[in-house]
């Protein structure tokens, strides 16, 4: 049996649209003045913030509305990859937050009775038409709107691979020749050989499975696995994945963990950290990561922006030279139903500020560099991110952007026992077969858990 989601899956259509722009639910849009109502009326603000390299950008935006307004905003940051441990700490609160997010339809079912109707919205008013597959809707109500629609895949360094290029017996002349996990391995086997010549430590940074940097495989690098058995079996969700593509899975992980910058045992203590440094220090060739890392990669002392390119993460399915980058949202902004009204209004109030005034529009484009589905980011506000004008071209040149179905993951246990599982491979301490069995049996067990 397949559970129908209240949210649309991403195509590559939809991709275009949001990256290209496209007709106004809204025609108003221009320079906002927050309104000093919600502070008179006692309404206050506390945004529990799921991006952890968006903390001080938020604590910025909070600052300057309570300047502006005398409405008093509290941002928390959940630490990397606790948010739901402590989302669930602070709604047991009396003040708990008044704005949240939701990862997607299996966040929604976990806090759907947390959420408020944001259809009456003057955010959802400003959102481009086309857009409702970035919503999170039940019938005609609007319970979460994406605020960031993101693009992840194998971030590259272009400066190292142009000197690979350069070597004897190249494998390819141009970045622009992978197109499958095949010449993918080829390529990363070729590196590696040759990394004290190309004066690097691995073909890839380390992938690091402490909780800070394990999302990257047990959640995004798993997708692609779920990605293609939703299109063969034409599913959009489901109760129990078959694990049809887990050998392809493993031969990506496989060729992550062998050609590194890394012993493979060491992983489960390696950090995001330490695999931005590698990657920004021209130590590694290939990155997997998306365009919200620009910041940690590029920029003073560390790559120029336009040293880095993007590959789709190949797996060695069938089909895959057209598939294009991962893009998606798991961040959706939700309206906690259960605060007072004068708390209410002065969340929607910020929100709206947020994406209307200018200190707001430049923060979300480009302090935190989101690509948003809201009709006010033009001009100035449209973002300048590289990787995301990389994504664009794969779209423009006919490639199918992968959605993001990790949304349809049961539960964040789930993605532990994979996760753990992953890493005891690597390390040779547990086998291939454990993953399988994390991922299929644990994919049942888990769904079953949580809908009861």
């Amino acid at each position: 049996m397949k559970k129908k989601m209240v949210s649309v899956l991403l195509c590559g259509a939809m991709a275009m649209t949001m990256f290209a722009g496209c007709g106004m639910k809204s025609t108003s849009g221009g320079k906002a003045t927050a309104s000093k109502s919600s502070g008179g009326d006692g309404g206050k603000v506390y945004y529990l913030n799921f991006k952890p390299e968006a903390e001080e950008a938020w604590q910025d935006l909070a600052k300057k509305y309570t300047e502006e307004t005398g409405t008093e905003v509290k941002v928390v940051t959940a630490a990397s990859g606790t948010y739901e441990q402590q989302l669930t700490s602070e709604m047991a609160k009396s003040d708990a937050p008044t704005l949240f997010q939701v990862n997607g339809p299996v966040g929604l079912n976990n806090w759907r009775d947390y959420c408020d109707d944001m259809s009456s919205s003057e955010l959802y008013q400003h959102m481009k038409e086309g857009t409702d597959s970035f919503t999170l809707q039940e019938g005609d109500k609007v319970l979460g709107i994406a605020y960031a629609i993101e693009t992840y895949g194998i971030i590259y360094n272009k400066t190292l691979f142009d000197k690979y290029t350069k070597t004897e017996g190249a494998v390819v002349k141009s970045a622009d020749e992978i197109t499958s996990f095949d010449t993918l391995k080829k390529v990363a086997d070729d590196i590696q050989s040759k990394k004290s010549d190309l004066g690097i430590d691995g073909a890839f940074s380390v992938a690091g499975m402490d909780g800070s940097s394990d999302w990257r495989f047990k959640t995004h690098l798993a997708n692609l696995p779920i990605y293609y058995e939703y299109q063969k079996e034409g599913e959009t969700s489901t109760e129990a994945i078959k694990g049809e593509y887990l050998d392809q899975y493993k031969q990506i992980w496989d060729l992550y963990i062998t050609d590194s910058t890394c012993d493979p045992k060491l992983l489960s203590s390696k950090t995001i950290d330490d695999a931005n440094g590698e990657f920004s220090t021209g130590k590694a060739v290939f990155y997997q990561n998306g365009t919200w890392a620009v910041g940690d990669v590029a920029g003073d002392g560390k790559l120029k922006e336009e040293e880095l390119g993007m590959l789709p993460i190949f797996i060695g399915a069938e089909g895959e030279e057209n598939q294009g980058l991962c893009t998606g949202s798991e961040n959706y902004w939700c309206v906690n139903t259960k605060a007072s009204d004068a708390d209410k209004k002065a969340t929607y109030d910020f929100l709206n500020w947020v994406v209307t005034s200018d200190a707001g529009r430049d923060a979300l484009a480009n302090t935190m560099g989101f690509v948003t589905p809201f009709d006010t980011f033009t001009g100035d506000y449209e973002t300048k991110n590289p990787l995301v004008k990389i994504a664009n071209e794969y779209v423009a040149n006919g490639k199918t952007p992968v959605s993001w179905n990790f949304a349809t993951i049961p539960s964040e246990e789930w993605k532990n026992n994979l996760g753990s599982a992953l890493t005891a491979y690597a390390a040779g301490t547990g086998d291939w077969d454990a993953v399988t069995k994390a991922f299929v049996d644990g994919w049942a067990s888990e769904y079953a858990a949580t809908h009861e």
